[in-house]
């Protein structure tokens, strides 16, 4: 842990709603034993629309819907437009703009490692917990899952399969993949979210095993892209499905539209086989009455299809964007399959959800944004003990959040959006918002903005006082994480293109693209440093270590370079390495320090 007040354990009053007014798990002061166990299962790039039980017509998702049949249910349920800012915000309780991670790359996808996770509070108060499938943020000391609370990890890096992130030997490969085990590569057999579920099940058994509470956390990567490699089997099913009442627009049904969508769905519903094999191991194993099982997504789909009559899709801040289902089955504690709760919550109320079921409470000083849900899963709230709040989420691409550029700001019944274009420096400024009531216009097709202008105004207001208390959470608030080298934590450490700050102007993973690291070394350290080539690079290596610039040539058909026995004092530094001279030059692929 990160903070010196510890974890302390409420003494709950009984079975029900006990002395916090939740749903309290049964003997919970009265060991850890008999403490709910938790799974928390999120997909990425899987729409509000891409259920059965949220009308998808198409897509086969029975476990899922049996899941949804079984649960206690947030019907506006908000995430962020993209993946890190979700992943932030779900490990802390915090917004992700208090925690340095803002973007999904160059960077900007690593957490601040001094924010405590909701792995570290479980931890700490006895929980086995382990993380199986895409963590995305930070792959190297101090960021890593295996850092952050999770004792037992098996990930990929960066942001999915298939990205510069990729090991030597796994470029790309969804079956068979190359995943890192607590730190150290493994070749894996099957399907990667296969493989995901089946180290979730063996860390759960053996948890069980070991008479110790589990924390179980299955973000997979699927149905993110790329979609080369997906289940054959579901692949040849939806290739024989007529696909077309799944189109956003079905005069638009190409063949490569058609592929792409069979081959998301085939995705979908391999997630679905696995989330019906989780059900049933957890009834194998005995574990069932004692698990919250909370099933939710990172964003919204990454194309324009059927998405439950929502606006917008992955990346955008309009409904379609930024909506999830969020199922929590805890038998006998939370209410099944009656009418989703109406209040608006967010992922930021994640994680002092899973605090209060177990009777937790998080370290003094520590400030959560979000507030706990199992009141309102058990439907047992009104106005005095609910009160309404609005929720702000915000994204767009750049080095650091500016004011009104692609947010919203939701409320139980009015929206306040600005869907300015995403892309860095795609705004030019001019502020063009829109208002929405979502209680009669769900679909946001009936712009309020000159009806209304004192809601809108007051929107407004209360979105720059929150962007300035979530920007002021630190001096820096806004400046990357290091990585941190030379430590017995990762003697080798790994450097890929996903967490480098670019040099060139460009989006930073073109073969031309250039970039640095920012780096930090406690104590004085030697390295060798192996210099991988992106393909079709030639001419000299260079490399600059803080103050140091090397060289070295190389054959034409070499795609590596080592330096050997390179010298770095304590402190913080920047490295960078390129081939070629002028115009031509690229940066590499990876750079690997060994320390000596």
């Amino acid at each position: 842990m990160k903070r010196s007040a510890p974890i302390s354990v409420i003494l709950l009053c009984a079975l029900g709603l006990g002395c916090a007014g939740d749903p309290t798990p049964e003997g919970a002061a009265g060991g850890a034993a008999k403490r709910p166990n938790i799974v928390l299962v999120m997909t990425d790039d899987q729409g509000y629309g891409d259920f059965g039980f949220t009308g998808n017509p198409v897509v086969q998702t029975p476990h899922l819907d049996a899941l949804a049949a079984q649960s206690a249910q947030v019907e506006r349920f908000y995430v962020s437009p993209v993946c890190t800012p979700t992943r932030a915000s779900l490990m802390t309780g915090r917004y992700n703009y208090r925690t340095r991670a803002i973007d999904t790359y160059i960077g900007r996808a690593m957490m601040e490692p001094e924010e405590v996770t909701i792995a570290e509070m479980l931890r700490e108060a006895g929980y086995a917990t382990g993380i199986f499938g895409k963590w995305h943020l930070g792959d190297n000391y101090p960021l890593r899952a295996m850092d952050q609370g999770f004792e037992e990890s098996l990930v990929h890096r960066g942001g999915g399969i298939g990205q510069p992130s990729d090991p030597p030997g796994g470029e790309g490969k969804y079956t068979d993949a190359v995943l890192f085990r607590n730190g150290q590569r493994e070749e894996t057999t099957g399907y990667c979210t296969d493989v995901y579920f089946d180290a979730a099940f063996d860390f759960m058994e053996q948890a069980a095993a070991e008479g110790r509470p589990f924390f179980a956390y299955v973000p997979t990567n699927a149905p993110h892209g790329p979609f080369h490699d997906v289940p054959e089997e579901w692949l040849e099913h939806y290739r024989q499905t007529d696909l077309s009442a799944a189109l956003a627009d079905p005069g638009q049904a190409s063949e490569q539209v058609l592929d792409r969508l069979a081959r998301s769905y085939a995705m979908i519903s391999n997630i679905d086989d696995n989330v019906g094999r989780l059900m049933a191991r957890l009834d194998e194993l005995g574990l069932a009455d004692n698990t919250l099982l909370v099933f939710l997504v990172d964003n919204g789909p990454d194309r324009d299809r059927y998405n439950a009559g929502l606006r917008g899709r992955k990346g955008t801040v309009f409904e379609g964007g930024i909506r999830s289902p969020l199922l929590a089955r805890w038998p006998g504690r939370l209410p099944a399959g009656g009418e989703p709760a109406d209040r608006i919550a967010t992922h930021i109320d994640i994680a002092p959800t899973l605090l209060d079921a177990v009777g937790l409470e998080p370290p003094a000083g520590l400030h959560l944004d979000g507030r706990s849900l199992l009141r309102l899963l058990a439907g047992d709230v009104d106005a005095a003990t609910w009160p309404d709040r609005t929720l702000y989420l915000q994204f767009h691409r750049g080095n650091e959040p500016i004011p009104l550029h692609s947010f919203a700001a939701v409320g139980q019944r009015y929206k306040l959006v600005h869907p300015s274009p995403r892309g860095e420096g795609d705004w030019n400024g001019e502020l063009a918002l829109e208002l929405y009531d979502l209680e009669a216009d769900p679909g946001e097709s009936r712009n309020l903005i000159l009806e209304r202008p004192e809601v809108a105004a007051g929107m407004r207001d209360a979105y720059l006082a929150w962007f300035e208390d979530v920007s002021s959470t630190r001096p820096d608030n806004y400046a990357p994480p290091r990585i941190v080298v030379g430590t017995d934590h990762e003697p080798v450490t790994v450097l890929t293109r996903q967490d480098w700050r670019r040099i060139t102007d460009d989006q930073g993973w073109r073969p031309t693209s250039r970039g640095r690291w920012l780096l930090s070394a406690r104590e004085d350290a030697t390295f060798d440093i192996e210099v991988r080539l992106v393909a079709g690079s030639g001419g000299p290596v260079l490399l600059d270590v803080g103050d140091q610039e090397l060289s070295q040539d190389l054959a034409a058909d070499q795609q590596t370079a080592t330096f050997e026995e390179v010298p770095v004092p304590a402190g913080d530094f920047a490295i960078s390495a390129a081939a070629g001279e002028g115009e031509e030059r690229r940066g590499a692929h990876q750079v690997v320090l060994r320390r000596r």
